[in-house]
């Protein structure tokens, strides 16, 4: 019964048989590389033949393959072999050794390699009571690569990339590489009092003492070696004295990341971090390790894998006395630079122009397309983030109630009277608003029937005679407006908003937040159509596609394409024909008078020409609340035509009037 049981399982196993019914060498081998192909180490020892488990303990060869393999991440592992011949199987039957080539190819995180070599099986008894033989694989080194034949190690090399820079469009930097200092302690020199003097350093750093102990008991620690703690800039010369002033405080010039703008660009430019574990699951495993950093917030983060760059590794084998072996490479690649249409001169005065306010600002080139600024405000700043030594800089950023880590500049908003321009686009492209032609207003409040309860759309001025576009614009009229929207109907304006992109994916770089008709992308309602028409309403939308809107007047009806990359293509056109270049100029010439009569007279405090258009967007959902005003202002200069800002300052209902618009008059005249 013994005997049959094992002619039944050999198809299964290519168990050992009789003398007369033996595995050939090509069995046996295919078993191996069956094996060898899953990576069963364990399973592979036990077909070592028995000079090799003498030679070789099962560390040393198997479960050595192992890790090396898995230190090399090693993946697409294919064996391949050519069976012997009839007549081959034959010397071999008759020698009690066989010789098969074999080829072997494999992906690494230094690239592929690939090698042949020669094993050699011979037949050993593999169960003496039965006297049964069976093939068995003389295994050495040379397994795992031929190199390693007459013995050697396997090392890893890494070189680290540098981090691409980012630069505004003069090349100007915005987030660059240079020097820092690596502060640490050689713990042989510090005073007798090493608690007090770990403390002062705790202090300094914004460290905890725990963590420095730490530091300080790692076993390679020696009294005379530096035991690096944290990063300052050089900037920071104070900080730099007084720690410089404790016994055993010693520090390094390193390369670290710098951001020259600091707040001004933080939300823009963000910055870099250490590396998390769930950032690790997310990324490949083969161009970060577990201290790497990574981009954080803004251009750093969106443009992570082009600044990061590839790290170069080398597989090399080391020989006592020989040079070494390279097996595979993988040249370093140093992260791209970006440089982008930002100006930051421009970026950094309108930031300043905010204060202590809070809002957002987009700049743009009203004939190119091209970005000039983009702001946020408050912020925060990227130097404090990633290098800080105040323990609590994170904790009152979060607790601010302006809310600095908002990025508002990719944030949507009710952008108020500064979209009537639009809203009298939309009427002249369909006909609905004729130039010149006027409305009987009178009063100033107005309602369209019993259908809209007790609600009345209001206007800040009464009018002399019939109001025109002109006129209400000047005037920054609700009632005109609101009128004009509900004779073109919920369709025709819906669709006329959709011509200047809102409510489409915004076409630009870097993610901002598309601009909302409404929350259903529909005005059925006649109440929220007439809201909707003066910036009211549920309507959204960003600074940047708002100042874009603007340059539709500038360009004889087209609405050009904002651009962020230099290396982007200019002067494109977005939207074309929204309205005739008549009709542009017509609007062109209302905006003027907006400032020399009208809601934004501040601006004629500069000593050239600005056009632009007010705004006020209340923030109540109900009569009773009381939540504030955000204030618009979109201007540009007259003549020259070569700046567009849109500039909202949120909570302007206890502040100087017309404040954003003394705010873009301010930088207008500043850039000039």
């Amino acid at each position: 019964m013994k005997r049959i049981v094992f002619l039944l399982i050999i198809p299964l196993i290519l168990a050992a048989c009789s003398n007369d019914e033996q595995v050939t060498p090509n069995e046996r081998f295919h078993e191996y590389v069956g094996l060898w192909n899953e990576q069963e180490y364990e399973e592979l020892y036990p077909m070592l033949s028995q000079a090799a488990t003498e030679t070789y303990p099962e560390d040393q060869s198997t479960l050595r393959k192992e890790k090396i393999y898995q230190d090399l991440n090693v993946s697409d592992l294919q064996i391949e072999f050519q069976e012997l011949n009839e007549e081959e199987l034959e010397l071999a039957k008759e020698e009690g050794t066989a010789l098969i080539p074999f080829s072997v190819s494999m992906e690494t995180i230094a690239g592929p390699i690939s090698f042949d070599y020669e094993a050699t099986l011979v037949q050993q008894v593999e169960d003496p009571e039965e006297e049964t033989l069976n093939w068995y694989v003389e295994w050495d080194s040379g397994f795992i690569f031929p190199e390693l034949q007459d013995g050697g190690e396997i090392s890893i090399q890494t070189t680290y990339p540098k981090r691409g820079e980012i630069l505004d469009r003069n090349e100007m930097p915005l987030a660059i590489n240079d020097t820092i200092y690596e502060i640490g302690v050689v713990p042989g020199k510090l005073s007798p009092d090493t608690e007090q003097s770990i403390q002062q350093i705790a202090d300094l750093l914004g460290m905890r003492v725990e963590a420095i102990n730490n530091e300080l008991s790692a076993g390679w620690v020696q009294d005379n070696l530096f035991v690096p703690l944290k990063n300052i800039l050089p900037s920071d010369e104070a900080l730099f004295a007084d720690l410089m002033a404790i016994n055993g405080v010693d520090y390094r010039e390193n390369t670290g990341r710098i951001y020259p703008a600091g707040e001004s660009a933080a939300h823009l430019v963000g910055y870099i971090r250490n590396i998390t574990a769930d950032d690790l699951e997310e990324v490949d495993p083969g161009q970060y390790g577990a201290n790497d950093k990574i981009g954080s917030r803004g251009l750093e983060a969106h443009y992570e894998e082009q600044l990061k760059g590839k790290r170069g590794v080398k597989i090399v084998i080391n020989q006592e006395g020989q040079d070494e072996i390279l097996l595979a490479e993988t040249p370093v690649e140093n992260g791209e630079n970006i440089t982008v249409t930002i100006d930051v001169n421009v970026q950094e005065k309108l930031y300043n122009s905010y204060g202590e306010d809070a809002g957002t600002a987009a700049a743009v080139d009203p004939k190119t397309g091209e970005t000039l600024a983009l702001v946020s405000s408050p912020s925060f700043d990227p130097n404090e983030a990633l290098y800080g030594t105040s323990g609590k800089y994170w904790e009152q950023l979060e607790s601010d109630e302006q809310n600095p880590l908002i990025n508002r500049f990719a944030s949507t908003y009710a952008p108020g009277s500064v979209i009537k321009p639009v809203t009298g686009a939309i009427g002249l492209a369909n006909g609905s608003i004729e130039l010149g032609e006027g409305m009987e207003i009178e009063g100033l409040t107005w309602s369209n029937g019993e259908g809209w309860g007790n609600y009345e759309v209001k206007r800040v001025s009464t009018s002399n005679g019939p109001v025109d576009l002109a006129d209400a614009l000047i005037r920054s009229d609700n009632i005109f407006f609101a009128r004009k929207a509900v004779e073109m109907e919920s369709d025709s304006f819906v669709s006329g908003m959709q011509d200047f992109g809102i409510g489409e994916e915004f076409p630009y770089e870097y993610p901002i937040t598309m601009s909302t008709i409404s929350s259903s992308g529909n005005l059925d309602d006649e109440v929220l159509l007439a809201n909707t028409s003066y910036g009211q309403g549920e309507l959204e939308m960003s600074a940047l596609h708002l100042a874009v809107t603007y340059t539709t007047f500038l360009n004889e009806g087209n609405m050009i394409k904002p651009t962020l990359l230099t290396s982007e293509e200019t002067a494109q056109v977005w939207k074309e024909a929204l309205i005739s270049a008549e009709d542009a100029v017509a609007i062109q010439d209302a905006l003027r008078k907006v400032v020399t009569e009208g809601t934004a007279k501040i601006a004629q405090e500069a000593d050239f020409p600005i056009s632009g258009k007010t705004g006020t967007a209340e923030l109540k959902l109900t009569d009773d609340d009381e939540s504030g005003e955000n204030g618009w202002f979109v201007g540009y200069p007259t003549d020259d035509q070569d700046f567009i800002i849109a500039m909202m300052v949120e909570q302007i209902q206890d502040k100087e009037s017309g404040l954003a618009t003394r705010k873009v008059t301010d930088v207008l005249t500043q850039i000039k």
